[in-house]
Order: C-alpha cells, then structure tokens, then sequence
C-alpha cells in the first residue's frame, strides 16, 4: 500500500471514532480563540467538530487531493471561512502566503509536525501566521522509545519528549502550557506497532478504542496528564 493511500485508509478509520476525535477537541478547546486556521486537515475529522460547536475557522491541508476532499465537505458551509492549500515545510512560506502572512489569532496542528523533516521550519512558518500576541496549538506523538511501525508506517519523522517539544518552541514562542494526552494509547500502540509490528491502524481498533474513550478519560484525569500517547503544547508569539 502506497504511503498517502495508508495515511488516507487511517483517517478514514479515524472519522468513525467519533467519541475520540471529540476527546482530541476538548484537549484543545482551552486555548483556542480568534481568528482560527487548522494546519493539516485531513478528510476534517476536526473541522467537523469545529463546524458541529459553531466555531469558525480555516482548513487547509497540503495536498491537492485532501483539499479537495475539504472543499465537497465544507465548500457550502459558512462556518468554514476558507480552504487553504498550506505545506508548512515550503522553504518560500512567506512568499507564497505574503496575503495571510500575521493574520491569525491561533494556529493549531493536530498530529503534523511529526511528518515534516524540518520540523523547526515548521513552527517558524506557524509563527509567521500569527498575529503578535497569537497563538499556536499542536499534538504530536510522544516517547521517542515508542517509535515503530505504525510510525514508519504513517511516515512520522520522530516522536517527541517534553524536553524536546519545549526546546523546539520555545524559539519563535513563549511556551505555556505542555501535557500528555491519551495514557491508555501507549500500550495499544506498542502491540500494534512494536509486537504486532503493523503499519496501520485497522478500522476494527479504532471502533473499538472510541467505545472505549471514556475510561481512556478517566484514565487521563487519574493521571494528572502527566503521561500518554501524545503531547499537548501550546506557545504564544514573541
């Protein structure tokens, strides 16, 4: 299977667990305000979830067939104030993009800066986003010592530490806010990816992982956020 066909099988999977994207919003939510771009929508798992809350926003994605996929889904809805074509790993960003270069209030990206080699361009080009003052959301994998084959099979270029997070921000960004989310995932990804040694995540998993949201949500709160699958972070521009 082609990469961009198992990133796409993936997402398709994702958009039945609904009860775990609506987990993922809520992690988010907190700090999100303003004038609002989505980096890397996808299918719009998210969007959706945006557009169900009445909250606007902008969707972008860098490849032409995901925006398309954007524009037949939210094309027609007012909430969606514009469907962008964004690759944040373009080494002429501020070109490209001169007309909505320091337009957004927050920028926030949900498992995407682990596809892209030069990660610290890409958070440089989500800076060159914002508005002083503003502010950028991501979700990323943890636990570098995680990393497998469902990693190499959805094309992560690396898994991230707290430490490691924060370093990368912390440049272009004031960081104010770092946590794990979604404890019960490590062990769900180590039989899969490590033992199992499978390079996607089936539709069967993740029916079954969303019926299991809320005790993952307990398990989350029991925790104090102080481990899980994925890291939360969140910087404001210098």
């Amino acid at each position: 299977m082609q990469h961009q066909d198992l990133g796409l099988s993936t997402l398709i999977s994702l958009s039945e667990a609904d009860r775990f994207n609506e987990w993922m919003f809520e992690a988010i939510r907190p700090y999100i305000a303003g004038k609002t771009l989505e980096i890397g929508s996808g299918i719009g798992n998210i969007s959706a979830i945006f557009v169900r809350h009445q909250l606007p926003l902008y969707v972008s994605d860098h490849t032409d067939e995901y925006v398309g996929r954007l524009r037949s889904r939210f094309g027609a809805t007012d909430l969606v104030k514009g469907i962008l074509s964004i690759d944040l790993a373009d080494e002429h960003f501020e070109t490209v993009h001169a007309e909505i270069m320091g337009t957004f209030d927050t920028v926030f990206a949900l498992n995407v800066i682990e596809h892209i080699g030069d990660d610290r361009l890409a958070i440089l080009n989500c800076h060159r986003l914002l508005k002083p003052g503003g502010r950028v959301v991501i979700l990323v994998p943890a636990w570098p010592s995680l990393y497998n084959q469902l990693d190499k099979g959805l094309e992560h270029y690396r898994r991230y530490s707290s430490a490691a997070l924060r370093q990368l921000l912390s440049g272009p960004f004031k960081v104010t806010e770092i946590k794990y989310f979604n404890l019960a995932g490590i062990g769900g990804w180590w039989l899969t990816g490590t033992l199992f040694r499978r390079k996607a995540i089936g539709e069967g998993r993740a029916k079954l992982y969303n019926r299991l949201v809320p005790l993952f949500r307990l398990a989350d709160k029991l925790s104090s956020y102080r481990m899980g699958l994925s890291l939360v972070a969140v910087g404001e521009k210098n």
